[in-house]
């Protein structure tokens, strides 16, 4: 049985009211404390998968850190990550630009969406987010899952400098809305595409539409709807 999940004792109500004790999979969630230099950051409730991944992509995408060459060490034991830093940075910065003449096809983004729609997780426990990197082709990089769709894509931006990926030239694809947070993650990375089958927020699309970032949403059966910086979608 995989780590990101554990059964449990259910009762199941039908319909005629009678009761029936079984197990079900649930999807395990867990506070990682995070230490870095001996200083308590944060302790984040994700899924356990992709830890180290999580870290990176978390601290950079808070301007903790500007590239994996700050990370010292990483050590993680149980629930607890001690981060050793050779610098910390964590200073105020003005709206991340995105510099990429990347264009990726309608074709791709179906492909990218429906990827990562496949989670065999989701399909046990309805419970957890998902996103995914993807190169022209829809070529998947990497695809992660967690309770929370923030830390999925802090996981995969994690993977994508933890393996020297050029994110000038990826999309992502992600589940639910797209609140501004996850445009400034992507925009930080300098990916230039999201899609998902959700909706983005007024914020969004305005921090989109200056940044040079595309947001594209309602990816359903053969339509989309693309909300900022239409030129990237061919």
């Amino acid at each position: 049985m995989s780590k990101d999940m554990s059964m449990t004792w259910v009762e199941y109500i039908k319909a005629n009211g009678q009761v029936v004790r079984s197990k079900e999979r649930v999807v395990m969630e867990f506070g990682l404390t995070i230490i870095i230099n001996n200083e308590h950051l944060t302790t984040a409730m994700i899924t356990p998968l992709m830890e180290e991944e999580f870290i990176v992509g978390h601290l950079f995408t808070q301007s903790i850190i500007q590239n994996v060459s700050d990370i010292k060490s990483i050590n993680i034991s149980n629930s607890l990550a001690e981060i050793k830093l050779f610098r910390m940075q964590n200073e105020a910065e003005s709206l991340p630009m995105v510099n990429s003449d990347f264009k990726v096809s309608h074709n791709d983004i179906f492909q990218g969406v429906k990827a990562i729609l496949k989670s065999s997780i989701f399909a046990e426990t309805e419970a957890v987010h998902s996103a995914g990197l993807f190169r022209l082709g829809a070529e998947p990089v990497c695809i992660a899952e967690d309770i929370g769709r923030h830390n999925a894509l802090d996981k995969i931006i994690g993977y994508g400098l933890l393996h020297n990926i050029d994110f000038g030239h990826t999309f992502v694809t992600s589940t639910g809305r797209q609140p501004s947070e996850m445009i400034l993650k992507c925009c930080k990375a300098n990916i230039p595409v999201i899609a998902t089958k959700g909706v983005p927020t007024t914020l969004a699309i305005d921090i989109a539409q200056t940044t040079g970032f595309t947001i594209v949403g309602m990816v359903r059966g053969t339509g989309m709807i693309i909300y900022s910086n239409p030129a990237r979608i061919e």
